[in-house]
């Protein structure tokens, strides 16, 4: 992938639904939203000064909400931060950045 560049939309990994777990409580802090599900279903990265995810999440049993988590980089010893996030959508929504 180039540096800038947009990753095709990959399956959730356990490495991604970490960085959802990570974010969760921010996430619920800054969108109002108290959520019992928060399962990552799918991703897009973007290399930036880190890696920027575009990950869509599963937050009830019909609602989604696509994150943007920054992973810094690994000398800077920082840990995932939520960016921004968009609320309503749906499983069929396209996971694009924002």
């Amino acid at each position: 992938m180039t540096p800038g560049g947009l990753s095709e939309t990959k399956p959730a990994t356990p490495e991604v639904q970490q960085l959802v777990n990570q974010v969760k409580q921010e996430f619920e802090r800054r969108s109002g939203m108290n959520c019992r599900v928060f399962t990552a279903i799918e991703y897009r990265t973007q290399v930036v000064a880190g890696i920027m995810y575009f990950i869509k999440v599963q937050v009830s049993a019909s609602e989604y909400v696509h994150l943007k988590v920054l992973q810094s980089l690994p000398h800077e010893n920082l840990g995932p931060s939520l960016v921004s996030f968009e609320t309503g959508k749906t499983r069929d929504d396209p996971l694009n950045p924002f």
